[in-house]
C-alpha cells in the first residue's frame, strides 16, 4: 500500500472514529439527567465516560497534523476562538431570556458546559506550538506531568478550563504524532473481536461495580482537593486513571471500521452536531419531559432519539443552515490583523 493511500485510509479510519464518538457524545449527555434512576443507564454512562473524552481530544490532536502552523493554524485557532464567543454569548441570552435562570453569572472566563472543548482546544495547540521543539516522548512525559500537577493547584478546576486542558493534554499530543500505519498492522480480525470481548467485559465491571467510580474523575475537570482527596499522593489516582482511559480508548479503537461508509461522510460534519446537540440536550432539560421518562423502555428511547438527532444533525442541510456560526468567516478578523501588525511596523519604521 503507498503512502497516499495510507494516509487517505487513516483519514477515513478517523472520520468513522470521530463520528461514532458524537454519537457517544450526544448519547451521553441526554442519559444524564436519568441515570441515578436507571442503574443499566449509569453504567452506560460510566462506560462511555472512560474514553469519549480522550478519545474525542486525541482524535483532535490527529486532525490538527495539517493545520497547526502557519495561515491555516491561525484561521482555526480564529475560528475557535469565534465559535467561544458566539456560542458563550447565545447559551448566556438563553439563560436570561427563556430559561430564566435566577442569579446565574455569566463569564467568558468560565466556558459554558460543552464549550470548554473549545477553550481547550485552543490552549492545546498552543501549548503544543510551545513544545513543538521536543521530542515526542518529551513532549507526552511533559504533559502527563501537567496533567497530574494540575489537580494540587487551588483553584477551581472549571476557570478557563485549565484543569481539563492539561488533564487531557497527553491525549491531543498522542493524538498528533499517532500513526495510522503502525495501528492499521495490529487490526486484524483476532483483535477486533477481542476488543468486542473487552468492551463488554469492561461494560460489565462497571455495571456491577462502578458506582465506586466517580464521575468527577471522568471529567477531569476538579482538583483533587474538589474530589475530596487533600493526600500527597493523590496524582496516583489521576495516573491509574489515565490507564484506564488508555484500555478503554485502545479497546474502542479496534471497533471502529476502517473502510469508507455514509459514516465516514457524517464524520467530516461532526462539529454541528457537537455545537448544536447542546442546546438540544438545554432545551429538554428545562423541559418537564425528562421528569415523564420512567422505565426500560424510555431509556432505550432516549439513546435511540440521540442517536437519530445525531444523524439529523449530521446532514449536509443543517450545515448549509448553520455553518455562519458553526464555521463562521475568519478572513476579515485576519485582515484587521494584518492591518494592525502592518500599521505597527510603519509605525516602527518612521521612528
Amino acid at each position: 500500500m503507498s503512502a497516499h493511500q495510507l494516509q487517505s485510509r487513516g483519514e477515513t479510519f478517523f472520520l468513522n472514529l470521530r463520528f461514532l464518538l458524537i454519537v457517544c457524545v450526544f448519547v451521553g449527555n441526554a442519559i444524564e439527567p436519568m441515570i441515578t434512576r436507571m442503574e443499566g443507564l449509569h453504567a452506560l454512562y460510566l462506560w462511555i465516560f472512560t474514553f469519549h473524552i480522550p478519545l474525542f481530544v486525541f482524535v483532535t490532536g490527529y486532525f490538527a497534523k495539517s493545520n497547526l502552523t502557519g495561515t491555516a493554524g491561525r484561521k482555526i485557532m480564529v475560528q475557535i476562538s469565534l465559535q467561544y464567543v458566539i456560542f458563550q454569548s447565545l447559551y448566556s441570552v438563553l439563560d436570561r431570556t427563556v430559561f430564566h435562570v435566577p442569579d446565574i453569572h455569566h463569564s467568558f472566563f468560565a466556558p459554558y458546559l460543552l464549550l470548554w472543548f473549545l477553550a481547550s482546544h485552543l490552549a492545546w495547540r498552543l501549548l503544543l506550538l510551545a513544545m513543538r521543539k521536543w521530542s515526542p516522548r518529551q513532549q507526552i512525559a511533559a504533559a502527563v506531568t501537567l496533567g497530574l500537577l494540575v489537580g494540587y493547584l487551588p483553584l477551581d478546576g472549571t476557570w478557563l478550563s485549565v484543569s481539563r486542558t492539561f488533564v487531557f493534554l497527553p491525549f491531543f499530543i498522542a493524538g498528533y504524532h499517532f500513526s495510522f500505519e503502525a495501528l492499521n498492522k495490529k487490526l486484524t480480525r483476532n483483535v477486533r473481536l477481542a476488543g468486542i470481548a473487552l468492551s463488554i467485559g469492561l461494560f460489565a465491571v462497571i455495571l456491577i461495580g462502578g458506582n465506586r467510580l466517580v464521575p468527577g474523575w471522568l471529567y477531569g475537570n476538579m482538583t483533587y482537593m474538589q474530589l475530596q482527596h487533600e493526600e500527597w499522593y493523590a496524582g496516583l489516582y489521576r495516573l491509574a486513571l489515565y490507564g484506564l482511559q488508555l484500555a478503554a480508548g485502545t479497546v474502542f479503537l479496534s471497533l471502529v471500521p476502517k473502510r469508507e461508509s455514509p459514516l465516514t461522510d457524517y464524520g467530516r460534519r461532526t462539529l454541528y452536531v457537537f455545537l448544536l446537540h447542546g442546546l438540544l440536550i438545554r432545551i429538554a432539560a428545562a423541559s418537564p419531559l425528562y421528569g415523564r421518562l420512567e422505565g426500560a423502555v424510555a431509556g432505550v428511547a432516549v439513546i435511540l432519539a440521540a442517536i437519530g438527532l445525531t444523524l439529523l444533525l449530521s446532514q449536509p442541510l443543517i450545515r448549509k443552515w448553520t455553518s455562519f456560526a458553526i464555521e463562521p468567516p475568519v478572513q476579515w478578523v485576519l485582515n484587521l490583523e494584518r492591518k494592525a501588525f502592518g500599521g505597527l511596523g510603519a509605525v516602527g519604521k518612521h521612528q
